[in-house]
């Protein structure tokens, strides 16, 4: 068992007449399983490379010649993209520790480069934390899928200016990597165009899977690679959830049908406007705000879907807690809680009782961390409020790449549920070309 995925807060008998019935979730079961037979149909003959992604290899090998390459002489890596270009690759390199040097049996064989995101286009931040790194060993990992993102085709024209006025444009070939989709008849792709005149290698996006979706592929392994992990594993633990879609008799045997049914179904019957998800764990702060976009991106369309929200433990328990468990009943708790995470000294108990704390004595923080994610889950009961439960015994890459494939899948049957497609963008794309114009009416 990878994690355990436990929807039994959200029902009747845990928390009355503000959970489900099993009658009411069996009707929403029964409402998803077409979509679900559609899904198995899909991953059963490879239509759908969301899914078929878990069973490659070849993509994997050429991400590790490439990158090896890059890092070559390098000291510190950007990570330039934004959205789902950077979250899934974020999400990863946080679990595996950004700034870390990796070592996990030399793969990849050059993994002691500081890892370094830039998503949010801020001109401050991003000049600063260049300076942080010397230009000359300074490495770019350069990702957009559609080529044409204006955040990141800035960042990168912005680097290749300083290049420039240091006299080292010529070095560009060995400092960038990119990644886009490959070239389209009749589509511009201003990512490849400006690598192939500075003779800049260039992975292909698996142009399939929109950028939310792309955790899985090299846009989420390279930085996992960079920290020294295996990316073969996240694929089989990613796999593992998969083989249980096919195995499958209908959808209340698969926990992201279940957690798609019972989310929608407290939204259209219980008044459940939010989505919380909140790991007690620090490893995986990046995946609630990966989950955040997913989420909101493929299911936010036509008056659907609901707010999702990234918090912490249990630091979130002092700033976000009173509002779920005594506010409005509009939220929806996700706890995910990690096994053994983090070795810490026991604390004496003359100190414990110094500090007029006699309850942490011969404990840990571990220990306190556990009692806490343990009391959040009888507190909710108390409260009569919706809480899912997911338990991880290990957070290892496995792991990781089996909890990003059950939220994507359950965001597919969600959007099933709601009668949206979840692999579109239209508001996003419309908020992109109202950005391009007003650029170009203010140079006239």
């Amino acid at each position: 068992m990878i994690f355990r995925h436990d929807i039994g807060g959200c029902l009747e008998p845990a928390i009355g007449e503000y959970g489900l019935s099993r009658a009411a979730l069996d009707r929403w079961l029964d409402r998803l399983a077409p979509a679900f037979s559609t899904l198995q149909q899909a991953a059963r003959s490879g239509a759908m490379p969301h899914l078929s992604i878990v069973r490659e290899t070849a993509d994997i090998a050429a991400a590790k010649a490439a990158l090896d390459t890059l890092c070559d002489g390098g000291e510190g890596l950007f990570v330039l993209g934004t959205g789902g270009s950077s979250l899934g690759g974020q999400t990863l390199a946080r679990f595996g520790g950004w700034s870390i040097p990796g070592d996990n049996g030399g793969f990849p064989s050059k993994a002691k480069l500081r890892l370094r995101f830039y998503d949010n286009l801020d001109a401050r931040s991003f000049m600063m934390g260049l300076a942080l790194e010397k230009l000359e060993t300074s490495r770019f990992l350069i990702i957009s899928k559609s080529g044409g993102t204006a955040e990141t085709l800035a960042q990168m024209l912005t680097v290749l200016t300083l290049l420039r006025e240091a006299g080292l444009e010529a070095r560009a070939p060995s400092m960038f990597l990119a990644v886009s989709d490959p070239r389209t008849p009749g589509r511009a792709n201003g990512l490849r165009d400006l690598c192939e005149a500075y003779g800049i290698p260039v992975l292909d996006h698996p142009p399939g899977i929109g950028g939310r979706y792309s955790g899985l592929s090299i846009v989420g392994l390279l930085p996992l690679m960079a920290r020294g992990l295996d990316p073969l594993a996240v694929r089989t633990g990613a796999g593992a959830v998969v083989e249980a879609l096919l195995s499958a008799r209908g959808p209340a045997d698969h926990n992201s049908a279940l957690g798609a049914a019972v989310h929608i179904a407290l939204a259209k019957e219980k008044g459940i406007r939010a989505a919380v998800m909140m790991p007690y764990c620090d490893r995986l702060e990046r995946f609630s705000a990966w989950y955040v976009q997913l989420w909101a991106e493929s299911l936010g369309k036509r008056g659907e879907g609901t707010t999702p929200v990234a918090a912490l433990g249990p630091v979130d328990q002092h700033s976000q807690l009173q509002l779920y468990l005594d506010g409005p009943r509009e939220h929806f708790i996700t706890v995910i809680r990690v096994g053994a995470n983090g070795a810490a000294p026991v604390i004496p108990s003359d100190l414990a009782m110094l500090a007029h704390a006699p309850y942490l004595a011969g404990r840990s923080i571990a220990a306190l961390v556990e009692a806490q994610a343990l009391a959040i889950a009888e507190a909710f009961t108390a409260a009569q409020r919706p809480l899912r439960v997911i338990d991880i015994p290990r957070l290892d890459e496995a792991a990781m790449g089996a909890l990003m494939m059950h939220f994507m899948i359950e965001t597919v049957l969600a959007a099933a549920l709601l009668g949206v497609d979840p692999f579109d963008q239209p508001a996003v794309e419309m908020g992109k070309e109202i950005t391009r114009n007003h650029l170009l009416r203010s140079q006239s």
